[in-house]
This record gives C-alpha cells, structure tokens and sequence, in this order.
C-alpha cells in the first residue's frame, strides 16, 4: 500500500513552489486563488521573500499548505493514495489531497489557524526544545515531575522527542533531561509552545471555524495526530483536527501504525525531506520517496 506525507512547520524554503507557478497552468491558477483568499501575494514572500518573511506563522504555515497541496494536485492520474497522513499542519494538506477538503476551505483553516496560533504565542511567551537521544518514557516522566508548563508536544521519531512549554519550563527539562542523559537537548527557534496547553485560546479559536466547515469522507484512511490512527469519519476528523492545537503530534505512533496496517512506500508531499528521514529511523528498509513535479 501506498503512503503519502505531508510535511509541517519548519519545511519552508525561499523559491518554494516558484517551479510548479512557472511550469503548470493549474498550479498558477490556484496559486492566485490563495493571494486573492489570503488577502495579500504570498507567492511573492515564498518566490522571493526572505528567511525571515517565511518565518512568521502566519506566512509560514499557508506557503507549506499550499506547495504541498498544489504539487499533489499537479501529480493528476498518478496522485492515488491509499493511506494519507500529515505532520501537525501537514494534517490539512493531507486532508484537502484526500478529498475531505476543499482547496479553499483548507487553506481558510489553515489561514485562521496560523493567526490564531500566533496571537496565542504572543499572549504567552514560551518555547519548544528538541531531546535527542533518550526514550519517550524517560521524557513523559521528567516533564510531568516539573512544577511548570512543559509537556511532550511532537513525537517525532524513535529517540527524538520535542517538548513544549513555558520559558521556565523548557529550561528546566533541558538541565533534568540532560542530566538524566539525553544526548542533546536543544532549544529551537520558533515562536512558541505549539501542541500544548499554551495554545489553548488557539484551540478555543479555531474549534467554531472547524466545526462550521464542510468536512466529507476521504477517499482512503487519514491517519491524524491526536490518535495515530487510521480516521474515515467526517465528525471524527474534526473532532481531531481541533484537539490536535494542545495534544501531541504522535508521529512516530502513526508511522508505527501504517507499518502495521500494511503501507509499503512512502511519498513525501511538499517542501524538504524531513518526513522521510524520520520514516526511515522507524523502518530503513522502508522506501521513502519525494513527490516530483513533471515539466
């Protein structure tokens, strides 16, 4: 069976998309159709932006959406999965390639989303740190015995957790966890706790826009975050897609899952490789590829 997924936050590039805008009418079409929905050219910051224009939430997580979603559209007949999933944001990307969105309704959550996540970073100022090298067990354990905001946020790989929490909190998880004997514990550049109870207000925020949008049946198994299962109903894909704001992206557990469930390949959907590195630390026997754009 084959596999298709799709990236989140942190996969962004200057230049990303422009090759799919200059060579597919189709992908300029809708490419248009997201600066008029979004209110402003985000193909300008993504063709030629900088680092830091496509560091902004609000920014980043539309221009990851849209080139993954785009290039799926753009890969026509030979676009024919049969198990989908995605990476915190990369959830709507897949959702909207498994039919169970409209292009334009994914990109309008996607859109109040980010804003909703980035007034909620800037209310409460806090961060996420990467643990490298320590089992998940150990990370639950230490987290949960700190008087402070800090709790596992994305479960990315087999010994690579990132946690998520308040500045106090994260400082320290980090000096307990390198104790314990994490092989790194790091601090990472982004604007704040996503996928914990921080984001709350987020949640609280985006709960009515999700739950008033049209949401179908895919055309095969979405595998979502909160639960790392495989989801076909309608209601019980909202009902994830609004946890999935303060719960933890159980990415490690999904691809455990669709291992088990029978995938075969993989295909990455989207800017970067990220996803394929992680699929491989699970299973490296496991093929993983890029979807490619035919000029």
């Amino acid at each position: 069976m084959k596999a298709y997924v799709f990236p989140g936050q942190g996969a962004q590039f200057v230049g990303m998309g422009k090759d799919l805008y200059d060579n597919s009418p189709l992908a300029k079409e809708l490419f248009e159709k997201a600066n008029e929905i979004l209110g402003f050219r985000i193909t300008d910051l993504m063709f030629e932006g900088t680092d830091e224009d496509l560091k902004q939430t609000k920014v980043t997580q539309p221009a990851i959406f849209l080139h993954s979603v785009i290039l799926a559209k753009t890969l026509g007949d030979d676009f024919k999965p049969e198990m989908v999933a995605g990476h915190s944001l990369g959830e709507f990307s897949a959702l909207v390639a498994a039919g169970a969105l409209s292009f334009e309704d994914g990109l309008t959550l996607v859109a109040k989303r980010a804003n909703a996540m980035q007034k909620a970073c800037e209310a409460e100022p806090s961060t996420m740190a990467a643990i490298v090298g320590m089992d998940d067990e150990t990370v639950e354990k230490i987290c949960g015995e700190i008087d402070e905001v800090v709790v596992p946020a994305n479960y990315n790989t087999i010994g690579q957790l990132v946690i998520s929490g308040s500045f106090k909190g994260i400082d320290l998880a980090i000096e307990k966890l390198t104790e314990a004997g994490a092989k790194r514990a790091i601090k990472l550049p982004v604007g704040g706790a996503f996928h914990s109870p921080l984001m709350e207000p987020a949640r609280a925020e985006l709960e009515k826009a999700i739950t008033e949008t049209n949401i179908q049946s895919p055309v095969c198994p979405v595998y979502q975050n909160v639960n790392a299962t495989a989801v076909t109903d309608a209601e019980e894909i909202k009902k994830n897609l609004v946890a999935q704001l303060t719960a933890p992206v159980k990415w490690t557990q999904t691809v455990k899952n669709m291992i088990t469930d029978g995938v075969t390949s993989y295909t990455e959907v989207g800017p970067g490789k990220v996803l394929q590195g992680l699929v491989k630390k699970v299973d490296r026997k496991m093929p993983c590829e890029s979807a490619v754009f035919a000029v």
